[in-house]
């Protein structure tokens, strides 16, 4: 699945993608021969890069799979699919856990119910369930708008993945809660596990078969996927062939994970099954005789794009693009805590490219190494000649200074305490001296991308295949995305009350004001005590006082509740679960209680002081403590810190 951290950037720094951007942004000729795509070449290729990788990563083992014209060029596994017992990785036996790329199942599925006239792809997909699926703006939820990530859900993350088997199934977790939709239908992509599971789910009502038999008889088993399964815990038979998962290779693996929206990420499969999936898209929907869609199926699937941000990749009805070189590519990335995978499909070439790791790697290396390869992959069998222009550098400078900002990823949570991660979460847009575009995210080297411009608003970073693109209305930039994100996730500008540009430094002075007073009342009681002077209050003022220090503590306290509470749900996925809820219930009602009784402490003990005959100074620290008080209060409720809801 598309996981709700953010990889890292690989230690790799794979010279072969980056020399031949570099060169398309300086004009030096590069060579576009093709080399023969031959189970020769390729294993040869992947001998010599795979290894070093794996190692330098820190990762534990990888499986990859060529596929064209129908047959498989190449099936190779490297590493260990466990370390201690020194077991090989089998690219025809071992299971791994290609995370999101088992949407593509699902998709596979709902299409095949489409063809059957079972499902309309613009129909109310609440004529399909026993539950109902609020609308937005007056407007319903199709199958379409699940299958291209446009529905409007927020983010859903409680039971996303953990390691209890005994967890609430997917049907459970999607008639339990709704997530918001906070976009309008169709107008803004946001990736969603809790749509692609309602789609398995309407496969399963339409067909009258469960989803994991549903797929056993109608992709699995015609496919020849004899090794594969969305099932959680896996078959018994199965249970022996799979891999371990690992953060790093260095470290003790982990269980089995069990994904709560199974039919968006449980799948268990092989690479040589994968391979068979692959073939039958290549193929439009047949493999070795067996078919599971009508071509005209499998081409509406295929090129059904739904444009957002012209000219980055776009998403299909499940498929999104990864165009590379001037070709037609369709694909999926797919992570869980432990497995990352990525999907590629080159349609007018009849090839497909997949490889998966079992282990996140050091510094996320796994992340940044799956989009290299495919890259490496795609220049050494498909390059395509590298075009030269740029925009010049006056203009350039003015279109980079119009992205200047704070930005917020589209795909999160809004209706809920979740919200408050987007507070460190957002994303801040600059300029450097020379007028060029300045985002956080960097490349493979561990450097900030060099973005550079090649036509209006349109920026190519020099050191990858990556574009960026931003969409302008009335002369202001509103939105923009990358090639790798821009057919599910967009960037839009972040409310004024919502920006950390501002939020954060002040949120620090608050911080440091309301710390400066609680550590400061016991050494200014300790010094009073060791003079004999006396703090010369009537008992209203005194008691403000003291009221004023213990609000300051109750602030800070509140304040770092929340932070561990959410570090420990994201820092150990099983803690997005029921077994969490009392952790949560606790933080919501000490916070609301003292964020809104701190705030109201804080005025009580400035009118007490301005009221009274205290000098300037406390005069002024009671403004300073009234302010940190109401901005704390600001912030908890703009980032619903201020509810009592168990569901996010």
């Amino acid at each position: 699945m598309h996981t709700i951290k953010i990889l890292a950037a690989s230690v790799l720094a794979l010279a072969g993608a980056t020399a031949t951007v570099q060169a398309a942004t300086t004009g030096v000729a590069v060579d576009t021969t093709p080399v023969a795509l031959t189970a020769d070449d390729v294993n040869a290729w992947l001998d010599g890069y795979m290894p070093y990788a794996l190692h330098t990563g820190d990762i534990a083992g990888a499986v990859v799979v060529v596929v064209k014209d129908g047959k498989i060029v190449t099936e190779r596994g490297y590493g260990y699919s466990d370390v201690a017992k020194h077991t090989p990785v089998d690219p025809k036996l071992t299971l791994f856990r290609p995370g999101s790329v088992s949407k593509l199942f699902t998709w596979t599925a709902v299409m095949q119910q489409v063809e059957q006239g079972k499902i309309d792809l613009d129909a109310d997909v609440n004529q399909y369930i026993d539950f109902k699926i609020p609308a937005r703006d007056g407007k319903p939820v199709t199958m379409r708008n699940l299958m291209q990530h446009v529905a409007g859900f927020e983010e859903q993350a409680k039971n996303i993945m953990g390691e209890d088997p005994k967890g609430p199934g997917y049907e459970e977790l999607l008639k339990q809660w709704t997530p918001e939709r906070v976009f309008a239908p169709g107008t803004t992509p946001a990736y969603s596990n809790y749509g692609a599971s309602l789609a398995g789910y309407i496969v399963q009502r339409v067909s009258g078969e469960t989803f994991d038999d549903y797929l056993d008889k109608h992709i699995f088993a015609p496919l020849d996927m004899k090794h594969s399964s969305f099932r959680q815990p896996l078959p018994a038979e199965l249970v022996p062939l799979m891999s371990k998962g690992y953060t790093e290779a260095s470290e003790e693996p982990h269980v089995f994970e069990i994904v709560g929206p199974a039919p968006a990420g449980s799948l268990s499969s092989p690479g040589e099954d994968m391979a068979h999936f692959m073939i039958a898209h290549l193929q439009n929907g047949e493999y070795n005789g067996n078919r599971i869609m009508r071509a005209e199926t499998a081409e509406m699937m295929h090129n059904s794009p739904l444009t957002m941000l012209p000219p980055l990749n776009r998403m299909e009805l499940g498929f999104f693009e990864t165009n590379i070189n001037g070709r037609e590519v369709i694909g999926h990335l797919g992570d869980t805590d432990y497995f990352h995978t990525s999907l590629h499909l080159f349609l007018k070439e009849n090839a497909g490219f997949y490889v998966s790791f079992n282990s996140l790697g050091k510094a996320g290396a796994a992340g940044s190494l799956r989009g290299a390869l495919f890259e490496d992959f795609a220049d050494r069998y498909f390059p395509a000649e590298a075009k030269a222009a740029v925009v010049d550098d006056k203009t350039a400078a003015v279109h980079a200074a119009k992205l200047k900002g704070t930005w917020a990823n589209s795909r999160g949570s809004q209706s809920n305490f979740i919200a408050a991660l987007g507070l460190v979460g957002q994303t801040k847009a600059s300029v450097n001296a020379k007028g060029e575009l300045v985002l956080p995210f960097q490349g493979l080297n561990g450097k900030p991308r060099h973005w550079v411009e090649v036509s209006p608003f349109l920026w190519k970073d020099a050191g990858s295949h990556d574009h960026l693109a931003a969409k302008v209305v009335d002369g202001k930039v509103v939105r923009f995305s990358f090639d790798e994100l821009s057919p599910f996730m967009v960037f839009e500008r972040v409310p004024w009350y919502q920006d950390s540009a501002w939020l954060l430094p002040v949120g620090c002075a608050a911080a440091a004001a309301l710390l400066l007073t609680a550590l400061m009342w016991p050494v200014a009681a300790i010094v009073r005590r060791r003079f004999g002077a006396a703090l010369a209050l009537d008992q209203p003022s005194l008691r403000a006082y003291r009221w004023s220090k213990i609000a300051s503590i109750l602030i800070l306290a509140a304040l770092g509740i929340w932070a561990w509470t959410l570090a420990s749900m994201f820092n150990d996925l099983n803690n997005l679960s029921n077994k969490f809820d009392l952790h949560i219930r606790f933080a919501q009602f000490f916070g609301v209680v003292v964020f809104i009784g701190a705030f109201g402490v804080m005025l009580w003990h400035l009118r007490t002081v301005w009221s009274g005959t205290r000098r300037w100074p406390a005069k002024l620290w009671s403004v300073v403590l009234a302010l940190s008080a109401f901005f704390v209060l600001w912030v908890a409720f703009a980032f619903k810190l201020i509810g009592f809801g168990l569901y996010y």
